[in-house]
């Protein structure tokens, strides 16, 4: 079985099934922290509303059977336990059918949360999460050499991850060929970071430096995952480098912390090995791994040959000028097309709610609610949350940008606050009223900018805004109910 044993690529296999596994708890915390809210029974967009239109075979899901918040809580705590088990390692010490059952596993509960989701689980990087998890599953455990086919059809996801990535930036908007998309890119991204403010500020010259070596490590680097051994290491390495370069700059859920995992997936032993003992940690090699049992070998054939024949797809996308950006091309998210920020936004608009327990809104004093992530108080330093997502404050990037489809849920949240309601309230920051309901509630725009230094020692701000008018008026009671 030699050719189908990756036997210098024990300690990559140990972590990306860790690091993936990783990323599983993040997001089974969020299930269980946000979901209930977001989409519950009571939440701003119910799955049971979601499920009765949406067919079973469209967006196949546990939730279309049977749905309660127990349920969902249920779903959430099987996935971090199971996750963290496999962080630990535990299922991995056992035959290769165990891990194998626990990532499955992973991915049909996640898999089931994803397809009732909607818009706050309409990213790219829920469908990378899926595509990895089931993956990693047939990687097989510590009595077995990594299947190498495996290991191959990681580096193709990684590929097309970056490649893709890198592609739709250089097809889509002309400031990333012209190297200027950074003078706006890190004022305008859906959720800065504590460091964003002084990335923004870097000399501009830097700023072109910058998208000179993203475009390098995301349409050249990825070619070298295709000459596996010290070239493709390498290039990993360089993955990995810009990715913690973009945790540094701002905050995007999981995207750039699995992306530096499933990268792990093309170094091999021999350079862990080397890099380790750069820090004074010696790694002994592993013994040789026994022959694979025949029906592990056959399934993972098996699934080698299903994902080959539908990466047509992606790869159809990969050459198209018409280039689909975060795509999925099958209701099981496998083999998925990826990218971001194909455009940038200019201006930085944000969505400011505000309430009010005065009698006359035209005379009232507004106060306004703060979010976890997204900037508001212009004193406030914006906070490191990735790789935890905060799908409410993404939403409310979208909404800014004026998405239709974030109104539908926009509107039952500021009935939500009406109400006083606590899981919504829980959602947020600070809540100006204590728990307390408002009497009215409205939606303002604003535009923000980041402050230059010179406004910063002269004001203590942060940011700098200006009113942009009102996105929804005031709203009470009486006017929430006549929108329904």
């Amino acid at each position: 079985m030699e050719w189908f044993d990756a036997e210098g690529y024990t300690i990559a296999r140990e972590v990306v099934q860790r690091g993936v596994a990783a990323v599983f708890v993040l997001g089974f915390v969020a299930v269980l922290r946000q979901f209930r809210p977001l989409l519950g029974e009571h939440g701003l967009l119910p799955v049971p509303a979601f499920t009765a239109r949406v067919p079973f075979r469209a967006s196949p899901s546990l939730f279309h059977r049977w749905f309660s918040d127990g349920l969902v809580v249920a779903v959430g705590w099987v996935g971090v336990v199971v996750a963290l088990t496999l962080v630990a390692g535990l299922p991995q010490q056992g035959p290769p059918w165990l891990p194998m059952l626990a990532f499955l596993l992973l991915w049909a509960l996640y898999l089931s949360v994803v397809n009732v989701g909607q818009v706050f689980y309409g990213f790219g990087w829920e469908s990378l999460l899926l595509e990895a998890g089931f993956l990693v599953a047939f990687l097989g455990s510590d009595d077995v050499a990594p299947p190498v086919t495996v290991l191959a059809l990681l580096w193709w996801l990684v590929f097309r991850l970056e490649f893709g990535a890198g592609l739709i930036k250089w097809r889509g908007d002309p400031a990333w060929r012209d190297l200027t998309a950074l003078y706006y890119h890190h004022e305008t991204q859906p959720m800065p970071g504590p460091l964003s403010r002084l990335f923004h500020l870097l000399p501009r010259p830097l700023h072109k430096v910058e998208v000179v070596a993203n475009h390098v490590t995301q349409l050249v680097v990825p070619f070298g995952l295709l000459v596996p051994g010290p070239v493709a290491s390498t290039a990993a390495a360089v993955m990995v480098v810009t990715q913690l370069w973009l945790v540094l700059s701002g905050n995007f859920a999981w995207l750039n912390w699995l992306t530096i995992v499933l990268a792990c997936a093309a170094i091999d032993d021999a350079s862990w090995r080397w890099a380790l003992g750069l820090v004074g940690v010696d790694v002994a090699p592993t013994a040789p791994a026994a022959d694979p049992p025949l029906w592990f070998v056959v399934v993972v054939l098996a699934v080698t040959a299903l994902c080959v024949w539908i990466s047509r797809h992606p790869l159809r996308n990969l050459l198209s000028r018409h280039q689909a950006m975060n795509a999925s091309f099958n209701v099981w998210h496998l083999v998925n097309a990826y990218g971001a920020f194909g455009s940038i936004t200019r201006r930085r608009t944000e969505v400011v709610v505000e309430g009010t327990r005065d009698a006359d809104p035209a005379t009232a004093t507004w106060l306004e609610y703060e979010f976890r992530g997204k900037p508001t108080d212009v004193r406030r330093l914006p906070r490191q949350y990735a790789p935890y997502h905060l799908r409410l404050d993404w939403g409310m990037w979208f909404l800014a940008l004026g998405s239709s489809s974030q109104l539908r849920w926009f509107v039952p949240f500021l009935g939500k606050l009406l109400e006083g309601d606590g899981p919504t309230l829980r959602l947020l920051a600070h809540d100006p009223f204590g728990g307390e309901r408002p009497r009215w509630v409205r939606a303002h725009l604003y535009r923000y900018r980041f402050a230059t230094r010179a406004e910063r020692r002269a004001t203590g701000q942060r940011w700098v805004r200006e009113d942009d008018g009102l996105m929804i008026g005031a709203m009470d009671s009486a006017r929430f109910a006549r929108t329904r």
